[in-house]
């Protein structure tokens, strides 16, 4: 949920009324920002232990739980006034998140085999989830007010149901083989990879409209337009990424990536204009995610063991992280503008390549 509609809930408005108008703005931002982090911690902090758990026992019910918590929490926020309880509701959404995510990449693990392709396509659904959400959500938070949260959980609902109804006609002989060694050196490395990636990607969610409307001098909708840009390009990144990982190995395409995003970053920060830049946002977002679903995979890859443990840090953990330090930018968006913020951002991936000369190939 974006921070203009969390700060619509009456229950932010309340608080904020607490204050003179003075400090009304930074009361309201603050609020919002303590939100912002419910949902993410509520997310972040519970997904290993529960991808412990779905490895341990026969869990894969979590996946269609998890959408419809995610679903529910997230759409009774908008209809309740007590500051409390959309904070709890919130938590309760992230838990949703947490619930799902190891669940889902096991099956995912279990379906796509020795395919990054097909991870890659399980993994796209999430950066396909970044782009749709403003676009389908904006429009009906503007006619029916902060109250149409609601309108997410019929939806989560019918898709938990679904994931549910699946569960149940999988063949109950399809497991996981558990057989292999678990490499927790390389899969650390990789963590720390995939925090950075989700560090640089976050950054550029945050800043870009206001690097287009401050430093580019554009109106908000060719901001706007940016970020669509750089989100399609993200969701063309996963899918490519598999593609590529299945040709040239997993550990050159995440080596591949951090190596194109650094010229496709220095182009958006340098190209000037407010129309040629756009390029230059699909492009980064391509870059930045072709590592994504391969991480996935080389992560579960380094755990044979427990791919729910895996994904659940991948997926969620590291990428949580990643969310929760993006707003250590906004200091340098303080001090320097958005066009620090981006000039920091095109370092980041040099950070993610030195890191991936210790990652090694799997034996399939």
């Amino acid at each position: 949920m974006s921070a203009v509609c969390v700060g619509s809930i009456p229950a932010v408005s309340d608080h904020c009324r607490c204050w003179s108008t003075e400090f009304r703005h930074r009361c309201c931002v603050a609020l919002v920002s303590v939100l912002t982090l419910a949902a993410t911690l509520g997310s972040s902090v519970p997904q290993p232990f529960i991808g412990v758990a779905v490895d341990r026992y026969r869990l894969d019910w979590l996946a269609g739980a998890g959408v419809t918590l995610a679903g529910v929490g997230l759409g009774l926020s908008g209809l309740v006034h007590s500051y409390v309880a959309v904070w709890l509701l919130l938590c309760v959404s992230g838990l949703g998140v947490a619930m799902f995510h190891p669940a889902a990449g096991k099956s995912a693990r279990m379906a796509a085999g020795d395919s990054a392709t097909a991870m890659s396509i399980f993994a796209a659904g999430g950066s396909v989830g970044f782009f749709l959400a403003p676009v389908l959500a904006t429009p009906a938070l503007i006619a029916v007010g902060v109250g149409a949260t609601a309108l997410f959980i019929p939806p989560a609902v019918l898709m938990g149901f679904l994931l549910y109804r699946n569960r149940l006609r999988r063949p109950a002989a399809r497991t996981i083989s558990h057989s292999g060694r678990d490499r927790w050196v390389p899969f650390l490395v990789l963590t720390c990879i995939e925090t950075v990636r989700s560090v640089a990607f976050f950054g550029a969610i945050t800043f870009i409209e206001l690097f287009w409307i401050r430093h580019l001098g554009a109106g908000k909708s060719l901001a706007g337009a940016a970020l669509a840009c750089f989100l399609v390009g993200g969701v063309a990144g996963t899918l490519l990424g598999g593609r590529i990982a299945d040709r040239v190995g997993m550990v050159r395409t995440v080596q591949f990536g951090a190596i194109v995003a650094v010229p496709a970053l220095v182009g958006l920060r340098l190209t000037p204009g407010e129309y040629p830049p756009l390029v230059f946002a699909v492009l980064a977002g391509i870059a930045l995610n072709i590592p994504f679903a391969v991480l996935v995979k080389l992560g579960q890859d380094y755990l044979p063991t427990r791919p729910g443990t895996a994904a659940g840090v991948t997926l969620g953990l590291a990428v949580s992280i990643g969310g929760l330090l993006a707003p250590v930018l906004g200091v340098a968006a303080e001090a320097w503008g958005p066009q620090g913020v981006f000039t920091i951002i095109c370092l980041i991936p040099l950070v993610a390549l030195a890191l991936g000369v210790f990652l090694t190939e799997t034996q399939k």
